[in-house]
């Protein structure tokens, strides 16, 4: 197997992909809370960590995914309220639209999604843990982890204890016996509609102890890879590895690795901020190649800037791609010589050098393009090459063969493009029903929209 390495956020160095089981990588990352429609944002560490999983089955390894979705929480209980439905209901839906905006990325789901409202025995029972070895105490009907009585506090974020903000407010102030202590269990208040029984009281779990106990439950303690935004390093990561390491007197993972940030204007992509572009929009307007080309376009620790030029320039990528293939498995090309081999060899092997190099994909796709840019001037076959090299980073459908078709739907696509020139995009998200009720997909590129069949 090549060797891997990869950035461990707690030591702020490249460490080499050790597994604890060997030929086995166990990757668990931070997924969604479901009180609104994902955002573009929302998708990068998806992308990543589904696309990082396909390069460890690449290279041989027995790669598990698992994404988690929050279905309990503060801001599903008050996005119901505003619209005046249950939360569960709420949560439902989301997390319906979450599973088809995702599905449209064309990356295949994870291994497990486990969801919080379903691992109620295991949180608690990580809780009574915790109590039971004194690293939390009970406060009337809540439940707050002791962060003094974890000595590597702030290992993973490397802040000081002094400057440390667990972002819960006033919420429980008067029954913490520090003010860094944060909430494992959150006695049942008015206007919840959800409620689980525990030893403590009636009441649901906080944020940080879910993670730990679904990741637990699926991958055990010290699996390979924890992934997630890096907005998460804190207090939200910080907090699972201390409640791990305070109940079963071990690290929950051997590395974490964080995605940079989307950002809009200068600052982080966030509902919050209303500066949000739903994935489903990005999606509708742009394909899901363009949108898998740009969130791999840069390094997935860096931020990534998100303009409509970002997306038009993904787009430009991935018709020329489209066309690449599309010259190379038509056409007189022939096999190739040992030297003209071993030239191609050159860039797919600096290719997967890359994504082995702390998954560069950027660079990946540099040498992508080196590979083809010298195919093309030699003239030889090599599409499996390339299918190779695109279906590690999800774009294998650049090389579906595109049929001609029918009339009605080239004009019905026209109608749209022009919808589009003119940014009635509401026509052109209709137009796109209308050609796929008729078996077709339009896809657009910098060079005008294509058509293949579904």
């Amino acid at each position: 197997m090549r060797e891997i390495v990869l950035h461990d956020t707690r030591s702020g160095q490249l460490q080499p992909l050790s597994p604890r089981d060997p030929g086995r990588v166990g990757i668990y990352a931070c997924g969604p809370t479901v009180y609104s429609r994902i955002h573009i944002g929302n998708a990068r560490p998806f992308v990543v960590f589904s696309l990082l999983a396909r390069f460890l089955a690449h290279e041989g390894y027995a790669a598990t995914l698992v994404i988690n979705v929050t279905d309990v929480n503060d801001k599903i209980y008050d996005a119901a309220r505003a619209q005046g439905r249950p939360s569960a209901e709420l949560a439902r839906e989301m997390i319906a639209h979450y599973r088809a905006d995702t599905d449209a990325l064309g990356l295949g789901r994870p291994d497990h999604e486990p969801l919080v409202s379903e691992t109620m025995e295991a949180i608690v029972a990580y809780i009574q843990t915790l109590v039971a070895r004194d690293h939390a105490y009970p406060a009337g009907g809540d439940v707050y982890f002791r962060v003094r009585s974890d000595r590597a506090y702030g290992s993973l974020s490397h802040r000081q204890l002094e400057n440390m903000d667990q972002g819960e407010g006033l919420e429980g102030s008067d029954r913490k016996r520090d003010p860094l202590d944060f909430a494992l269990w959150k006695a049942h208040k008015p206007g919840e509609d959800t409620v689980w029984d525990s030893p403590w009281g009636p009441g649901r779990p906080g944020w940080h102890i879910e993670c730990s106990a679904m990741a637990e439950e699926l991958l055990g303690v010290g699996f390979d890879v924890h992934g997630g935004g890096s907005d998460l390093v804190f207090p939200h990561h910080e907090n699972e590895a201390a409640q791990t390491r305070g109940a079963r007197g071990r690290e929950l993972a051997r590395l974490w690795m964080h995605n940079g940030m989307i950002q809009s204007t200068g600052e982080k992509m966030a509902k919050s901020a209303g500066n949000i572009a739903p994935l489903h929009e990005v999606l509708d307007r742009h394909g899901a190649e363009a949108a898998v080309m740009y969130l791999i376009s840069g390094h997935y620790r860096q931020p990534l800037a998100f303009s409509p030029t970002a997306l038009e320039q993904a787009e430009a990528n991935v018709s020329r791609i489209r066309e690449a293939g599309r010259r190379l498995g038509a056409g007189p090309s022939r096999p190739r010589d040992p030297d003209e081999s071993a030239h191609l060899d050159s860039f797919r092997e600096r290719f997967f050098a890359a994504l082995a190099n702390d998954f560069n994909t950027s660079l990946a796709l540099a040498q992508l393009n080196e590979w083809l840019r010298a195919a093309g001037h030699l003239g030889v076959s090599g599409d499996q090459d390339l299918r190779e090299m695109l279906a590690v980073l999800g774009l294998e459908s650049l090389l579906v063969p595109i049929e001609d078709a029918p009339e009605e739907v080239r004009a019905l696509a026209q109608r749209r493009e022009r919808a589009r020139g003119e940014r009635d995009f509401a026509a052109a998200d209709q137009l796109r029903e209308q050609i796929a009720a008729l078996g077709w997909e339009v896809r657009d590129g910098a060079g005008g929209f294509e058509l293949l069949p579904l």
